[in-house]
């Protein structure tokens, strides 16, 4: 067959093959499914439509995702929900949470149950990768420890040997503490679960000798235990722990929405602008404060928002000054000092870019 036949018979095949691999341009994502296929989704847009965020969460986690007595949620996980919320509908009650384990997370997002997972998730390589997940910025910086009973005499992960360490499974925390231990040549016997209140249930039933998770976790849920104060945590760090919002990889702008919500509360702390004094800011001269709340350019229309978004996020759910205080602060059952957890100006590790 000549050159230019051959060419002309395989033009369709090409055409096709271009086609189904391309993606639209604008706010369509493309993302894989289980199987590996391509899914095209337009979160955004899907959500605009709905008139609500559906956005998955622990819900079993004071302090990140809890669900009170009244039915009510709370946490900081929450109000990052909520704060997204703010920025799409002027409202941060047009949320649906979903209670989602470890295990079943990052299904749900990839399947699209959820439009964004808010559940004290670890930002890893794998995860950015091979799972799926496009990850917003880190809204609280973390490390995995290890509690104990206070009248075990165990001090440090060396005096672990041949203990039981419950731990639960689809998490960071198992590799984590595997690793830990092969570096220092510890035996222990690992007691694992797929669900968190089978985990700490068994602790509390004395049938660990240790339990292992996020140390804010670990604080978290000692609050639950029937006498807290019998339990300790280890000076010891197994991992860093950095916890992020996170969406199906590829839907670009939908990513972008959330991302920049997240740095909207953040900026918001730097700029001194908070829930109270929101209004009062509406009058400033200075142009960063008047790009960020939209009172001058047109910052939000590169989002699919309204140019004050982040007025409306800061006057509903506050900065994050306000949404860690009220969540982890010293006025909570938690009282978890900032630390990493500052605003850079203040030796932390939070910045948000520049709006402009």
């Amino acid at each position: 067959m000549r050159k230019s036949a051959f060419i002309i018979a395989i033009a369709p095949f090409l055409i096709f093959a271009i086609s189904a691999c391309g993606g639209e341009s604008g706010t369509t994502g493309n993302t894989a499914n289980n199987s590996g296929t391509q899914v095209t989704r337009n979160t955004g847009n899907t959500v605009k439509s709905r008139g609500k965020l559906i956005c998955g969460v622990s819900g079993e986690l004071p302090g990140f995702s809890f669900v009170g007595t009244d039915g009510k949620y709370s946490g900081i996980d929450v109000d990052i929900c909520r704060a997204v919320a703010a920025a799409l509908f002027d409202n941060p009650d047009a949320v649906e949470f979903r209670n989602l384990n470890a295990k079943e997370r990052f299904t749900a997002l990839q399947t699209g149950e959820i439009d964004v997972l808010s559940r004290n998730t670890s930002w890893t390589l794998s995860r950015d990768t091979s799972v799926g997940l496009d990850f917003a910025p880190v809204v609280f910086y973390d490390g995995q420890g290890i509690m104990v009973r206070k009248n075990s005499g165990i001090k440090s992960l060396a005096d672990l040997k041949n203990k039981a360490i419950c731990s639960q499974t689809g998490t960071t925390t198992e590799q984590n503490l595997a690793d830990q231990m092969r570096k220092l040549g510890v035996s222990y016997k690992p007691v694992v679960f797929e669900d968190v209140n089978i985990t700490f249930a068994t602790y509390a039933e004395g049938r660990c000798d240790g339990v292992t998770a996020d140390r804010s976790a670990l604080v978290s849920r000692r609050t639950t235990l029937p006498k807290p104060e019998d339990n300790v945590i280890l000076n010891e760090l197994l991992s860093s722990e950095p916890l992020a919002p996170a969406v199906a990889k590829g839907d670009t702008q939908w990513n972008d929405v959330v991302k920049w919500v997240v740095y909207s509360l953040i900026k918001a702390e730097e700029l001194g602008i908070n829930s109270q004094n929101v209004a009062q800011f509406a009058t400033s001269n200075d142009p960063e404060i008047k790009r960020f709340l939209g009172t001058e350019g047109n910052l939000g229309e590169g989002l699919g928002l309204t140019n004050d978004f982040a007025a409306k996020i800061v006057k509903h759910v506050g900065n994050y000054g306000e949404i860690y205080d009220r969540n982890l602060g010293t006025q909570t059952k938690l009282n978890l000092p900032r630390g990493q957890n500052q605003l850079w100006t203040k030796g932390g590790l939070l910045y948000s870019p520049p709006f402009r």
